[in-house]
């Protein structure tokens, strides 16, 4: 009996995103706690960025006739803060300004304090101007960072730093945000032991745990942790039943191959649904994509998502296809991760018949170096390398080779 054909990676991505449906629950959360959260819907400006006409210079607000002989003097005539209003600028007289203040009426340039010398005597201060402005030098012009009316941030953005401080510019004090993913997780094997616990011959500690439950956490989800589960089809299918109650996805680790004490596939075919997929993708390739049953129809499911047992693997395998599908649950469009084309320093002369995913760090010199075990196993890869070059199936590479480099950074969050 011949075997299917192993699925793409893009086949298999396409496969899980267009079964991803955008969760319907919204929720309104104040700006100053959104970061990380995704936009349920288009956030308008009600203002211009900036405000108003202002200086982005400490210096003197004059007027660029007055000093068209590069070397004019001038009484100051007043001082302006940030914050404060000016009175209109008279002509032939200097205002003292500093950063992000409101430009005087009157006033068409600021000329930088560095180009100006203050004398003060019994009538005042009079500056000099050694410089011939320009009209508008120095000026930041109202709206000319945003318009009143415009869109700023679309629905689907995931929100950073630079989004949130954008939001609270134009003065936005909530956000409306799709609410976080509700995710169970849960780890098969009689060989899975805690740190703390000692361990018995043939066991080895859970790091898988450790690993999915902070990538979880990265994309924003609320987690549900039920532990290790024994190899028993009885307990795998008492787990699945209590994890699909509040969850949106389960995801397990370990357990998906078809030997008889791998119980995944028969417990989600008896709780629900499953397609076990073989993919053209190393590390990996046994992935399960499938869904729950919550009790009665009405109920609705929960989907599920069987990661494989090896560290590397596991890991791997959520960056490429976990993390797109939590992230298009959350509304996000653009869920491919940030590549860049780089030198290969170093050689793989091995064409694989899957889409090799190696483990490699930046170098100094602007290129990239192989880990030098690639094995499933070896986390010490994926905390000392940098990210992942993206050999295509059947491909070698040579040393100098050009290569699509999958940064950790675009990978993991």
């Amino acid at each position: 009996m011949n075997k299917p054909p192993m699925l793409t990676v893009q086949q298999a991505l396409d496969f899980l995103l267009a079964a991803a449906r955008p969760l319907p629950d919204v929720e309104n959360v104040d700006t100053l706690h959104a970061n990380n959260r995704v936009l349920a819907a288009d956030q308008v400006s009600t203002l211009d960025v900036p405000p108003m006409d202002n200086t982005s210079m400490d210096g003197y607000a004059v007027r660029a006739a007055d000093c068209a002989s590069g070397q004019a003097t001038l009484p100051v005539s007043q001082r302006i803060p940030a914050g404060h209003v000016g009175a209109p600028l008279q002509p032939g007289t200097a205002a003292r300004i500093f950063t992000g203040a409101m430009i005087p009426a009157g006033a068409d340039a600021v000329v930088m304090q560095e180009m100006t010398a203050l004398q003060k005597d019994e009538h005042g201060e009079r500056v000099t101007i050694r410089h011939q402005p320009q009209s508008g030098e120095w000026i930041r012009r109202a709206g000319e960072d945003i318009h009143s009316g415009s869109v700023i941030l679309p629905a689907g953005t995931r929100l950073r730093a630079q989004e949130m401080g954008l939001a609270a510019s134009v003065g936005l004090a909530t956000l409306p945000v799709v609410r976080r993913p509700r995710v169970a997780v849960f780890f098969t094997g009689d060989e899975l032991a805690m740190p703390g616990e000692s361990l018995k011959p043939g066991a080895i500690y859970n790091s898988n745990r450790f690993t999915l439950r902070a990538l979880l956490e990265n994309l924003g989800c609320e987690i549900a942790d039920f532990g290790i589960v024994p190899d028993s089809l009885q307990a795998t299918r008492a787990t699945l039943r209590r994890a699909a109650q509040d969850s949106d996805l389960i995801i397990t680790s370990g357990g998906v191959s078809v030997g008889e004490e791998d119980h995944i596939k028969p417990a989600v075919d008896a709780e629900g649904r499953l397609d076990m997929w073989q993919i053209a993708v190393k590390p990996g390739k046994p992935l399960a994509f499938g869904e729950v049953r919550r009790g009665k129809p009405a109920d609705g499911v929960a989907w599920f998502l069987g990661l494989p047992g090896n560290p590397v693997s596991s890991l791997v395998t959520f960056m490429l296809f976990v993390r797109p599908f939590i992230l298009r649950l959350q509304g996000v469009e653009k869920v491919a991760p940030h590549a860049y084309t780089m030198r290969a320093d170093f050689d793989w002369p091995r064409a694989d018949r899957r889409n090799e995913f190696l483990r490699a760090s930046l170098n100094e010199a602007g290129g990239l170096d192989l880990f030098p075990n690639q094995g499933s196993g070896v986390l010490t890869s994926t905390v000392q390398g940098d990210g992942l070059v993206d050999n295509p199936a059947g491909k070698t590479i040579a040393r100098g080779d050009m290569v699509r480099f999958l940064p950790f950074t675009s990978l993991l969050y």
